[in-house]
């Protein structure tokens, strides 16, 4: 893996986490955690979307949808474990 690649990967992780985080509100792990929520996320996003037939395409902005999608998914489990409750008051 080079360093551009890994650069790819943190400023995807690191966008991806802060828009799930925007997105589910209440939900703020700083900058450190926004970037693993949002790597984890890839991972899912990346796994999960081509598996219910779903294809984004390739790029930048596509990895940051996935990424996107996956942290989403990653948030909304860990409020579950967490207990944080439903949907009311934190969509």
């Amino acid at each position: 893996m080079s360093n551009d690649s890994l650069l790819v990967i943190l400023v995807v992780g690191l966008i991806a986490g802060w828009l799930a985080g925007q997105i589910v509100k209440g939900t703020g792990f700083g900058v450190l955690g926004d970037l693993v929520i949002g790597i984890l996320g890839a991972f899912i996003g990346s796994w999960l979307i081509p598996q219910i037939g779903i294809h984004l395409g390739t790029g930048f902005v596509a990895a940051i949808i996935n990424a996107t999608i996956g942290a989403l998914i990653l948030l909304f489990v860990i409020r579950l474990v967490r207990g944080g409750g439903g949907w009311r008051n934190r969509w």
